[in-house]
């Protein structure tokens, strides 16, 4: 395999960017006569960056090798919301949070409770989730955001910044979670929380700093919720544990996190797999009407911990390591229905138990450094990452009986198994994942830094292996194995025309495991390189400090899965996404916090199996998103806000072929807060109305699937600073 030198598009760029400043100087190029000042541009820091005006999103986030950057230097599309948005929101999980982005939409896992987010039309699992830059680290399926500083949405592919994820996703963007730490001010809160269902939660949140000049920092949120969902007969139980600490000294800041959570869901009500003969879509069954059997339930339960250490070896260089554990248990016993007749609704319901035990490591260390040469600035960029994965399955599938997703009836528990794999109460090693990268980038700023070029690439090694399921007592060998490397490049350009407005566009990729050929074919076995996801953005930022923009065109070019040719496997196929992309956010008049925005996007599959689909839309990607919430502090009614938002999604194909197709659906939540004093203890009522009109609708057809939007929920919640 021919090897680029991953110093060329740096270099390119270096080289590039002084002969523009030579020639902007009118003067020839003399690098003998360039002299390197060091002390002209600060570094890195990695304090987070401060909050927007109205407090609800941030200015910026954490950029994986790029570390903390604001969104206005940066070629790139972010999204940071903050603590204060996840409290007023009463938002219990990250997918809470996300609901207000404009190019995100949700759906589940194919037959359990997990979250999968798709942003610019291209799915995120939870697995592929980040903290604090770190992937494989945090729980499965449900991740709470009681723990949770900031959730850092970047849009777009994302290689070169974070790496390939653990398991492939986030090809259309990457969510990262930022821990809460102990401020300066000490915090001591106690929240209530009870939903209309009955549902009933806690949650402590303790900080505080001490030592000579509150060096050291310790953050301590404990949370349990238990009760029925909005769903009948569905009932959730969690438990969460985290404790942050870190130490904040003159050149050297240390901190950790540890954590434990614990989640179970009893009756589930999972998405619906639309069956070969279905011609139709179904209406959508009442919002709360839970399709799902009383024998169904999932539960897991992740421990994890974080380390990181960064030192300022002076004012303009730093670097930083960071190393991550995390235990998981999973299990279930899982019905999907999958629909036969659309018009009555008709289905069948099988069963499976698939136990997931799952045992990850992780580790990033890099540096980051800025300096001059005459003219021109650099922000050096260097970061290594790795991360192991490993993961025991085993289950068991079992017969389907007769039901309807209208008109649900009781079935007793199947216990007829049709295929099994392992042993469920000792599952062995089925697959072991280890993906290494460095990563190198250079941004270069001319003319005081109103012109900023980035280029950087990263060199990736994925390494996946399979093993057969185990037996009684036998421990199977590998049956799958995958190894291969690939460079993937970045560049990106900012040109600020004033303080408040800036132009950028990039070009980054993203990065997946490419295909092995399988079935009757004559290459069975290949192993396929790496497959790239390419993005090309352009866009335009504004900053009037009390309220912000963001106008972004897009297209991603994401390969699809293989398939069979005549008697060959091959990997073909191709997913154009195209699409705008609004958002404005911010505090435009006082007590009035805004945040809005709207996708437009257009898809078409290409290169398809015997060219049946080409120039079809793809599958789970909505024609349109439109949000728009406003949350308003009362004139005349001191610590009284109002709040509503609304939620409008075009419709979606459900099939490659195109003949099945979901309708536009809208949503509509409401709530209201009161924030007062008890004997100098401040006091914050909240009540949030979601889904006010109780709508039936179907949310998602990500991966042919249909998700149901959630039923109306009614939540109450009481917090106390002590």
């Amino acid at each position: 395999m021919a090897r680029s030198c991953p110093f060329r598009p740096t270099l390119l760029a270096l080289c590039c960017s002084l002969g523009v400043a030579a020639h902007a100087a009118d003067a020839p190029l003399e690098l003998d006569a360039t002299a390197i000042n060091a002390d002209a541009v600060k570094a890195p820091r990695t304090q987070l960056p401060e909050a927007f005006a109205g407090g609800q999103v941030a200015r910026g986030g954490q950029m994986g090798v790029l570390g903390n950057q604001d969104m206005m230097d940066v070629p790139f599309t972010m999204t940071s919301y903050t603590s204060q948005l996840i409290e007023d929101q009463q938002a219990e999980d990250i997918g809470d949070v996300l609901l207000n982005d404009p190019s995100v939409r949700q759906s589940f896992g194919f037959g359990n409770q997990s979250q999968v987010f798709v942003i610019r039309g291209l799915p995120l699992s939870g697995d592929d989730v980040s903290f604090n830059g770190l992937y494989g680290v945090l729980p499965r399926q449900m991740i709470s955001t009681d723990a949770v500083e900031r959730v850092e949405l970047f849009k777009g592919p994302n290689a070169f910044l974070n790496g390939a994820s653990p398991t492939g996703t986030g090809l259309g963007g990457n969510v990262n979670l930022q821990p809460k730490r102990a401020g300066d001010t000490p915090i001591r809160r106690y929240t209530q929380d009870i939903s209309s269902d009955g549902r009933v939660g806690e949650h402590l949140d303790i900080g505080q700093r001490f030592g000579e000049d509150n060096r050291f920092g310790a953050r301590l949120n404990l949370s349990q919720r238990e009760g029925e969902t909005a769903v009948d007969d569905q009932d959730q139980r969690s438990k969460l544990f985290v404790a942050g600490l870190d130490y904040r000294g003159d050149q050297l800041r240390l901190s950790a996190d540890i954590g434990y959570q614990k989640q179970r869901v009893n009756h589930l009500r999972n998405s619906v797999r639309l069956g070969s003969a279905v011609t139709s879509i179904p209406r959508a069954p009442s919002a709360d009407h839970n399709y799902g059997q009383d024998w169904s339930w999932t539960e897991t339960e992740d421990t994890f911990g974080v380390l990181r250490g960064d030192y300022d070896f002076n004012e303009n260089w730093s670097g930083y390591i960071s190393g991550g554990v995390k235990h998981t248990r999973e299990n279930g016993f899982y019905g999907t229905p999958v629909l036969t007749n659309a018009a009555t609704g008709a289905a069948t319901i099988g069963g499976s138990q698939i136990p997931h035990n799952e045992d990850n490591t992780s580790l990033m260390a890099g540096i980051n450094g800025r300096f001059q040469t005459g003219p021109v600035s650099h922000q050096l960029n260097l970061g290594a990452a790795s991360i192991w994965t490993q993961q025991e399955n085993a289950y068991v599938f079992y017969s389907s009986q007769n039901t309807n997703i209208f008109n649900t009836s009781p079935l007793p528990k199947p216990t007829t198994p049709t295929s099994v794999g392992g042993m469920l109460d000792d599952p062995g090693v089925t697959g072991k994942t280890r993906n290494r990268s460095l990563a190198l980038s250079d941004t270069v700023g001319l003319f005081d830094d109103t012109l900023l070029l980035t280029a950087g690439v990263r060199r990736q090694q994925l390494r996946v292996e399979g093993y057969a399921y185990r037996g009684t007592g036998v421990d199977a060998g590998r049956t799958a194995f995958y190894d291969e490397a690939v460079t993937t490049p970045v560049y990106g350009i900012v040109y600020k025309l004033n303080p408040s407005v800036s132009l950028y566009a990039n070009s980054i990729q993203g990065l997946a495991q490419g295909a092995t050929a399988s079935g009757q074919v004559v290459n069975l076995g290949e192993v396929f390189p790496p497959a790239k996801t390419k993005q090309i953005e352009a866009g335009i930022k504004f900053d009037r400090q009390t309220y912000g923009a963001n106008l972004a065109v897009f297209r991603i070019e994401r390969p699809t899965d293989g398939y069979v040719q005549g008697n060959l496997y091959v990997q073909d196929g191709e997913q154009v996404n195209k699409g705008v992309e609004l958002s404005v956010f911010g505090e435009p008049v006082p007590g009035l916090r805004l945040m809005a925005g709207g996708t437009r996007m257009d898809t078409e599959l290409k290169n398809t199996q015997n060219g049946t689909n080409d120039g079809n839309h793809a599958v789970g990607v909505p024609t349109f998103q439109l949000n728009a919430s406003v949350d308003w502090d009362v004139p005349g009614l001191d610590g009284v806000a109002l709040n509503a938002r609304m939620l409008r999604t075009g419709g979606q194909y459900a099939n490659p072929a195109n003949t099945l197709s979901l309708p536009t659906w809208n949503r509509f939540d409401v709530g209201a807060r009161y924030r007062f004093k008890v004997q100098e203890k401040d006091i914050t009522l909240r009540m949030n109305v979601e889904n006010l009109t109780d709508k039936n609708y179907w949310a998602s057809a990500n991966g042919g699937y249909l998700t149901q939007g959630d039923p109306r929920l009614v939540k109450f919640s009481g917090t106390i600073d002590f």
